[in-house]
């Protein structure tokens, strides 16, 4: 079993030190602020684990962790219901459903009615053997369009799962941890983009070759997004997988990270929309209802190896504080104790609340499949073109002490939100 408790109080930062020990010397890319300087601010949680080994993407071994994080109790969870409960339980599942996400980002008109005959793909690393069964299991209770079977193919969504290959068979060996990543991420999917198609590649392995196979066998099938939530540490050899996550056309998100200020990889490729995460809570007498804060696990901070974009160039708070590729570039809510409803039997016994930054890469994935524009080039750059009012400015909260906003969260651009959170689909 492949789980870490911990609790997100006592929780330091270990990416920057991993970063300064691969990368030390002519690697260091922010005049102000390099990677992983700084220490994870303290924070409120209750006891968390994480799904996959390791600290946020830091196994010792290289290889990629999955950036799920379960809330232990869910009594604990700091949410609040607004609009009754799902369909199938007596009992409403603690954690955020479909309804309440797409209120809070303004998507419930689009959620509703867009999305048909669009594929969202998701890469994970091994085989969640429950995965269809799960999924059945969550947009049934959630009333979600039915996953089509053989005897149903109308009114429905297909669902396919894939080796790094694309073959149906063999599936890579099961692992329990990797298998809660998969229903986050596909319960996520679901609760954006109800009416989208999903295809879930499973690499053989939590490498980086491995993963990077499936990321272009899940690009063959021509998705309009793809949903990364791993993340390792950077290197300087990492340029070369690069050309992985680059598919124009296609909009490629991956999580920052969920130890707080430090950066890893793929979310600091320059073609990856390096996705954030925040706090997010109802908040009565303000006019969106909801209220959202940097999310203290957040990952952020410049890469020490890849190049800035040339559209990051244009904004002045990035140009700052780093010479180099600035994470994170959008955010939607991440903290576990103001997480969502997941659907886990394989290792779990069913409902659960996870957060961490899958859960926000994930949301931001499937909305690209809502938005009515291109796609265009696959990055970032669009969301950097729209719009200021296409976003929910995040201007509180931190995920560590940089000295910048480079982990503060301010008005317009900042580390751990990007450009802020979604207002409707505009912007993508």
């Amino acid at each position: 079993m492949h789980r870490r408790a911990r609790t997100l109080a006592l929780t330091v930062t270990l990416s920057g030190l991993a970063g300064a020990l691969v990368l030390a010397g002519p690697a260091m890319a922010s005049p102000v602020s390099p990677s992983g300087t700084g220490t994870t601010s303290p924070s409120a949680s209750a006891a968390v684990s994480d799904a996959c080994e390791a600290v946020g993407g830091q196994n010792p071994d290289g290889t990629a962790s999955c950036l799920a994080v379960e809330l232990d109790n869910s009594s604990g969870w700091r949410g609040h219901h607004v609009r009754g409960g799902g369909a199938a339980t007596a009992t409403v599942p603690s954690g955020y459903g479909p309804t309440e996400l797409q209120e809070a980002y303004n998507l419930t008109a689009a959620s509703a009615g867009d999305g048909k005959g669009k594929t969202v793909a998701i890469v994970d690393a091994y085989d969640d053997p429950l995965a269809l069964s799960d999924l059945v299991t969550y947009r049934a209770e959630w009333g979600l369009p039915p996953v089509c079977s053989g005897w149903s193919s109308r009114n429905c969504v297909t669902f396919s799962k894939v080796n790094q290959w694309g073959g149906a068979w063999p599936l890579p060996a099961p692992d329990p941890g990797w298998a809660q990543e998969i229903s986050v991420d596909l319960d996520m999917v679901s609760a954006t983009c109800p009416n989208c198609d999903i295809r879930l590649v499973e690499a053989s392995a939590a490498t980086l070759p491995s993963l990077g196979a499936a990321e272009d066998t899940a690009a063959a099938a021509g998705p309009v997004s793809i949903g990364n939530s791993f993340g390792v540490s950077e290197t300087r050899s990492e340029t070369i997988e690069d050309r992985n996550f680059s598919h124009p056309g296609i909009a490629i998100t991956a999580a920052a990270g969920d130890d707080g200020f430090g950066t890893q990889y793929p979310a600091a490729s320059p073609d990856v929309i390096a996705v954030g995460g925040t706090s997010l809570s109802t908040a009565t007498g303000s006019s969106r209802g909801w209220s959202e804060t940097a999310w203290s696990g957040d990952g952020s901070g410049c890469s020490t190896v890849e190049s800035q974009p040339r559209w990051q160039t244009k904004v002045s708070a990035v140009r700052a504080t780093c010479s180099e590729r600035a994470i994170a570039d959008v955010a939607a809510v991440a903290d576990p104790d103001t997480g969502v409803a997941v659907y886990d039997s394989f290792e779990l016994p069913g409902w659960t609340v996870f957060g961490g930054t899958s859960v926000s890469a994930q949301i931001i994935s499937a909305l690209y499949a809502l938005g009515s524009g291109p796609v265009g080039a696959g990055n970032a750059s669009g969301l950097y073109g729209a719009a200021p009012g296409n976003f929910f400015d995040v201007t509180s909260g931190s995920d560590g002490s940089c000295g910048s906003d480079l982990c503060t969260a301010q008005s317009g651009w900042d580390g751990p939100t990007g450009l802020g959170t979604p207002d409707g689909v505009a912007a993508f």
